[in-house]
């Protein structure tokens, strides 16, 4: 790695999170992220959030008005599916909203707690979805009845990583390598190994659960007498589940600390090797920016919006099961979709950019994040309600998990990628949505939503 001078190895040797000036910042604040102005102005404030961050999501703030209609189409009327598909619609340009005020807040910050600000504003849409399909579920009406939510919850789990590791990451490959096409675009190896090696932990963790359902299902018996009954075998794998998300928890905060202090982190790999190779850096540093006022203000009627436009999708989801879409195709499929949109328009712009680096953790950390900690948290607030939430997956779906993390993690094995590798890598996700549309309806949740013994 190429050195940028004393200032920046300087930098490379102190703890990241420190306010110092070495990569431009004045009092504590990045220069590139300065608005120049101070307070609320109106006119700027609509003018700036309607541009967002690149062309693709400011063509997004067209669908704006999708959210008037679902929010008076839910009072209004009980047309469930078309609520369902304009409350669906609408949470495009309500999680770009969130997103482009994420990174207009994180620019005001030093870069390596920027990154990690926007990161985890990202994921926000997800915790929230995760937690009103919780505080939905209805623990009293069992397995695959009316009001279990937790095979949804389950399959978007594994669908929030699936999509970001195989369709948002092949359309970054895609993407860059059609912008440079005479040469491979590269990235450092620290991104894919830390990326690959954290995510290959968390599906260890995440299928115990359910391989110890798998290996023992056939074992248990019906007759109270006997000691491992089924209803033991469910009170284990809940226990497995909660203790087992408190590690993953664990693991998530020692990842954040090692991200902030490490003087070789991922981060500073990524901001040594990125911040000259932006393609359209000049542009972008031209553009007017939100102050810190009207980025907070942003952030709070975003995050307003994508609640009450949540909530609303979350009510209807029992209808649109009726009509006959499957659960793991809504779930799986159809849910990581929308909630990560705005976390992908950015990537790939990112990528088309040739910001590899950055788009890639743009990739690999939200899909750390959700595994090591949006999983194991709606298992937590579930604990804490009182409505039982595991980690016993279907064994196809975490299988497909693993694979798919195997697959990306040879692909990184290089360090460098191309338009070809992009399209394959969208291709499995394709194949995998096929399948999940004809797989039926699981019988894993046996041991969620009915009383544990």
């Amino acid at each position: 790695m190429a050195s940028h001078g004393s200032s920046n190895h300087a930098g490379e040797s102190s703890p990241l999170l420190h306010q110092h000036n070495d990569h431009g910042l004045t009092n504590g604040i990045a220069n590139e992220g300065e608005s120049g102005r101070k307070g609320f102005h109106p006119r700027h404030f609509l003018a700036v959030t309607w541009r967002s961050s690149s062309n693709v999501s400011k063509y997004v703030n067209v669908l704006w008005p999708v959210a008037i209609a679902a929010i008076v189409l839910y009072f209004a009327t009980n047309a469930h599916i078309w609520i369902f598909v304009a409350s669906y619609v609408a949470m495009i340009p309500a999680a770009n909203l969130l997103g482009f005020a994420g990174q207009e807040f994180a620019r005001k910050m030093p870069k390596v707690a920027g990154i990690l600000i926007e990161t985890t504003f990202g994921s926000i849409v997800e915790i929230v979805l995760f937690i009103v399909l919780i505080v939905k579920h209805k623990v009293e009406e069992g397995n695959g009845d009316e009001g279990n939510m937790i095979p949804i919850i389950q399959a978007a789990i594994l669908g929030s990583i699936l999509t970001n590791l195989l369709l948002c990451l092949g359309l970054c490959f895609f993407m860059g390598g059609i912008r440079q096409h005479k040469s491979n675009q590269k990235f450092h190896a620290i991104v894919s190994e830390v990326g690959n090696g954290l995510l290959l932990v968390a599906a260890f963790g995440l299928l115990i659960p359910s391989a110890f359902y798998s290996a023992l299902k056939s074992e248990t018996v019906k007759t109270a007498s006997e000691k491992f009954t089924s209803g033991k075998l469910q009170h284990d794998i809940l226990k497995i589940s909660q203790m087992t998300s408190v590690v993953l928890v664990i693991a998530f905060v020692l990842y954040l600390i090692f991200c902030c202090t490490s003087a070789h982190s991922i981060f500073d790999e990524v901001i040594e090797a990125d911040e000259h190779g932006d393609l359209d850096h000049e542009e972008d540093m031209k553009k007017q920016k939100l102050t810190m006022t009207e980025a907070l203000l942003a952030i709070t009627i975003s995050i307003a919006l994508v609640i009450i436009l949540l909530i609303i999708l979350v009510d209807q989801i029992e209808h649109v099961v009726e009509a006959g879409v499957p659960d793991q195709f809504l779930g799986l499929i159809m849910l990581p979709l929308v909630e990560k949109a705005a976390e992908h328009l950015t990537a790939i712009d990112e990528a088309w950019d040739g910001v590899m680096n950055v788009a890639l953790y743009h990739c690999l950390g939200p899909s750390i994040q959700t595994a090591l900690f949006n999983a194991p948290l709606v298992v937590l607030v579930g604990w804490l309600i009182g409505k039982p939430m595991d980690l016993n997956f279907e064994i196809f779906m975490i299988g497909l998990l693993v694979l798919s993390i195997l697959v990306v993690g040879n692909f990184l094995r290089d360090q460098e990628s191309n338009w070809l590798e992009g399209a394959l890598l969208v291709i499995v996700y394709v194949v995998i949505a096929i399948a999940s549309f004809y797989y039926p309806d699981p019988d894993v949740a046996t041991s969620n939503g009915i009383g544990v013994f």
